[in-house]
């Protein structure tokens, strides 16, 4: 639990470069998510390049972390795997969180920035990355060593829990 506890948005980040043990291992945390009917409908784009990561705040205005990030990695929906139609955002989704949660055990720092379904990015990115048609970018996570460390925030509410009904 302390990785779920302690991940945090992290928008501000080291030098140092990501290992590519490290680099596996956050992959190997996203491709561990559930999907519906396991369909596993998902691609991964790890970027590296700092002239991609400079492209993207061009057209993306809450990503500026990423000139200063390690990497990125790209969680698109493939429309060519998904069996269960219009499951695609929720398997990318538990893919992505389960990035930053390994992030967090990994002593990275990271943070989600929307894509879909803002046309306005889907298409920049697809274009920048030159994804096929049916490759639906749906998150880009910022990864690199944390500049400075935040404390854990409790966000239960129990004022959102219901038992059996409303």
């Amino acid at each position: 639990m302390n990785a779920i506890f302690n991940r945090r948005s992290i928008r501000k980040y080291t030098k140092q470069e990501i290992s590519e043990d490290s680099i596996e291992l956050l992959l190997k945390a996203a491709m561990a998510a559930p999907s519906a009917g396991n369909q596993q409908p998902w691609h991964f784009i790890v970027i590296t390049d700092k002239e991609i990561l400079y492209e993207i705040p061009k057209f993306h205005p809450y990503s500026q972390m990423l000139r200063d990030a390690a990497c990125a990695i790209v969680v698109c929906g493939d429309l060519v795997l998904e069996t269960n139609k219009g499951f695609w955002v929720q398997d990318c989704s538990a893919a992505t969180e389960n990035i930053l949660i390994e992030a967090t055990d990994l002593g990275l720092g990271a943070v989600w920035l929307g894509v879909y379904p803002d046309k306005d990015r889907v298409k920049p990115v697809q274009n920048l990355l030159e994804l096929p048609e049916t490759v639906i970018p749906l998150s880009i996570i910022a990864v690199g060593y944390p500049t400075d460390t935040k404390t854990p925030t409790d966000r239960f509410n129990a004022k959102r829990i219901h038992r059996d009904k409303w």
